[in-house]
């Protein structure tokens, strides 16, 4: 039997999802889990009942042959999970951000490797236990997933508010505009709006994250507002972004 058959996780440790998304604290999304890397990594979450980290990809720092992390990520808490197939359904929200301090390579390269080329049979990956029997001589883990040694960021500062006005004008605008579309009563609208700012707009930095989920969409501009330190930082970075979409639309 292979040694590395029980997989586990390391309490030093965060499990990284990377993909070209970006998650914001507080923010709900769904994925579909398919690669047997990320299916290995989820049954072992919700084995030990703990989260994983999302964190957008970068090309440019591969890791034993995959897309590396980005530093600034979020912590992903799964509320709910279901199973068709081979694939994972799940539903995830924000937690805290962090910051990648060191990052582990998963134990083995990707499919386009050529150490791994011969187990794609007509284009379908191999599941979980074949790739198991393909770990190198002397591996230090069983682990197909990139993970990393963080550290989890507080989030300092306050809106006053002017800011949160201007986070209250934002909303009115993008729910206003998506509203339009749907030919939904002015009256209705009215009452969204003031629903949302009333839910997520308040002192808190965490309200910056709930309005930019809404409007922002660029993956760079996402990034860089997760990577914000303060609240007075990322208010101005959401400004900065949304004026420049405003002179785009121009």
């Amino acid at each position: 039997m292979p040694p590395y058959r029980q997989v586990t996780m390391d309490e030093e440790t965060l499990p990284l999802f990377v993909l070209p998304m970006v998650l914001f604290p507080g923010e709900q999304q769904e994925l579909r889990v398919f690669e047997p890397r990320y299916r290995q990594m989820l049954d072992t979450c919700i084995l030990d009942d703990r989260p994983f980290g999302l964190v957008m990809n970068d090309p440019f720092e591969p890791t034993n042959g995959w897309d590396g992390p980005r530093r600034h990520g979020c912590e992903a808490i799964i509320l709910n999970h279901e199973t068709r197939g081979v694939n994972h359904f799940i539903t995830i929200t924000g937690g805290r951000r962090f910051f990648v301090d060191e990052v582990i390579e998963p134990a083995l390269p990707p499919f386009s490797d050529p150490s791994l080329t011969k187990l794609i049979q007509e284009g379908v990956a191999p599941d979980i236990e074949t790739l198991m029997e393909h770990l190198p001589e002397g591996a230090e883990h069983s682990r197909l997933y990139i993970s990393a040694k963080v550290t989890y960021l507080e989030e300092s500062g306050e809106l006053n508010e002017e800011d949160q006005a201007f986070l209250r004008t934002i909303t009115s605008s993008v729910v206003q505009r998506a509203g339009r579309g749907m030919n939904v009563d002015a009256a209705v609208l009215n009452q969204w709006v003031t629903s949302i700012c009333e839910e997520q707009i308040d002192a808190r930095k965490e309200s910056i994250y709930n309005i930019a989920a809404l409007c922002l969409n660029d993956l760079e501009a996402r990034q860089q507002l997760l990577a914000c330190s303060n609240a007075a930082e990322a208010i101005h970075e959401l400004r900065t972004h949304l004026m420049a979409f405003d002179d785009e639309e121009e």
